[in-house]
């Protein structure tokens, strides 16, 4: 066991920045939350925008809801909608994405050092 191991099991709020990103912090409910900036939403225009598979953009969107991220409208004129949008709580996050955007401008770009560092963040987000 890592010597901090312990102190982190004694105090749970150890890490704030931690418990934040296993939240938010999955692949796909990052992109969903990011696309999700842009205002209300279809499931299919969100499939289409994500690249995520009904399946899975079904499970992240429940699990979005479940932390209160995201809000769900079901319009049931013929045909039936469903809408997504962020909560205030998820619009909280629109500064942070705008943060990592910025970050990522400096940073990642198309040098040879920003390409290595594209692909490395590449290769972590596809595993």
């Amino acid at each position: 066991m890592a010597p901090n191991a312990d102190a982190e099991a004694a105090n749970p709020e150890a890490c704030p920045v931690v418990d934040s990103l296993e939240q938010i912090g999955s692949r796909w409910r990052l992109v969903v939350l990011y696309d999700l900036q842009e205002g209300e939403k279809r499931f299919n225009e969100l499939k289409r925008s994500t690249g995520a598979s009904s399946r899975t953009l079904s499970r992240v969107l429940d699990d979005l809801q479940d932390l209160a991220l995201v809000d769900r409208r079901l319009e049931e004129d013929a045909p039936v909608a469903t809408f997504y949008s962020l909560t205030a709580k998820g619009e909280s996050l629109c500064p942070i994405f705008d943060a990592i955007e910025s970050w990522a401008d400096d940073w990642l770009g198309a040098d040879a050092d920003g390409a290595e560092a594209v692909a490395a963040v590449e290769a972590v987000a596809n595993e």
